[in-house]
């Protein structure tokens, strides 16, 4: 193993969606669809200054020096192999940042497996990235992301960060990264916690009306106290 590197790359893992099913219903077609998408992987992987790995059947492994080209790569693929996809194959795309092991031209490891991991969890014409890849894109691209959470790959001990890219997996209007989302969040959480404040005032202001037998001038703090937190709730629950 003396003659085996490591170093530190931008893996990208690509793989056609429903490949066994498409090939049995039309293998003369399926096989033309699969030429013309390696040619544009090819074409796209070379722009942006990867290299290509390994392929095994439908799949492919590449390898990046940087993160935002690896991005836009697969940004790029997509967008070249929908507008000309008519019903044949959809490619699935995952891209991380991790440490591999270097076999002559082969890449190994688990930085490329959590890649092809990302890749089978995308939707068929998606794009998945890691926490680390996200960490180093999201404010040098103009595309949107969405965080879909902590989720666990397959054969992993650790749930990952997962995020997607652009339209792919996140519909119009949806893509918004979890740090985009946590202000909203904590907003929403003092408000809550205001409003159970204004709950222990009124209800000690009752208590005061009603032993003092008043005329239920209470109300009154009572309708401002419900103006008031009618006009908070409005725009932070418009957020969500």
């Amino acid at each position: 193993m003396s003659d085996v590197q490591r170093k530190l790359t931008t893996i990208l893992a690509a793989d056609a969606a429903g490949y066994s099913s498409v090939m049995e219903a039309d293998e003369v077609r399926t096989l033309t669809d699969l030429r013309a998408a390696r040619s544009v992987f090819a074409q796209f992987i070379a722009r942006h200054h990867g290299r290509i790995a390994n392929t095994a059947g439908d799949g492919l492994i590449a390898e990046f020096p940087s993160v935002v080209e690896a991005v836009q790569c697969a940004i790029e693929v997509q967008r070249e192999l929908g507008a000309s996809a008519e019903g044949g194959l959809r490619f699935r795309i995952g891209v991380h940042l991790g440490d591999v092991m270097v076999d002559g031209d082969d890449l190994l490891g688990e930085g490329v497996n959590l890649a092809a991991r990302l890749q089978s969890m995308a939707e068929p014409g998606g794009i998945l990235i890691s926490q680390q890849v996200y960490d180093q894109v999201q404010k040098k691209l103009s595309v949107g992301f969405s965080y879909l959470g902590e989720k666990r790959p397959k054969n992993f001990s650790e749930s990952v960060a997962v995020y997607s890219v652009g339209g792919g997996d996140a519909g119009p209007g949806k893509e918004r990264s979890r740090a985009a989302a946590a202000p909203a969040s904590d907003a929403r959480k003092r408000f809550i916690a205001q409003a159970a404040r204004l709950g222990l005032i009124l209800a000690a202001l009752f208590a005061i009306d009603w032993m003092t037998g008043g005329a239920w001038w209470v109300q009154w703090p009572a309708i401002g106290m419900a103006l008031w937190l009618a006009l908070r709730s409005g725009p932070l629950f418009e957020r969500s």
